[in-house]
């Protein structure tokens, strides 16, 4: 736990293009007692939101997403740089989340976990140190 999150509870960015995914996550985490949630449908407005100044400490993310999917997201993010925990998800490819947490962990960020969908509470409740 960082010194900020010692002294305020957490903020995630959740970013996923399914709206019931993305409102099962955030039901999940509000379980947890994360109410600082946003919400991203793709990898593009996740990172307007990263570029106009959010700091979360997690970022949970799909893979698949139309615009801009997670592996163009994670690539995006060591630029800015993002410095929080990443969860990346998904519920097609065990392969592709596999090869997607080893591209995030070469690039230097922070992957605390890459699960398929459907995540449950006891997997993110651990993830998230909880």
């Amino acid at each position: 736990m960082t010194p900020a999150q010692a002294t305020r509870p957490p903020s995630v960015l959740v970013v996923d293009d399914d709206p019931f995914s993305c409102e099962l996550l955030q039901e999940m985490l509000l379980t947890l007692g994360i109410t600082d949630v946003t919400v991203a449908g793709n990898g593009q407005e996740a990172l307007r939101h990263l570029n106009d100044g959010a700091t979360p400490d997690y970022l949970i993310s799909d893979l698949y997403m139309p615009d801009m999917d997670g592996i163009d997201l994670i690539n995006s993010l060591t630029t800015l740089p993002y410095r929080g925990g990443l969860i990346l998800l998904s519920g097609v490819d065990v392969e592709m989340l596999s090869l997607a947490r080893q591209i995030a962990q070469d690039q230097g960020l922070q992957v605390l976990g890459a699960v398929m969908k459907p995540l449950r509470l006891d997997q993110l409740s651990a993830l998230l140190g909880l």
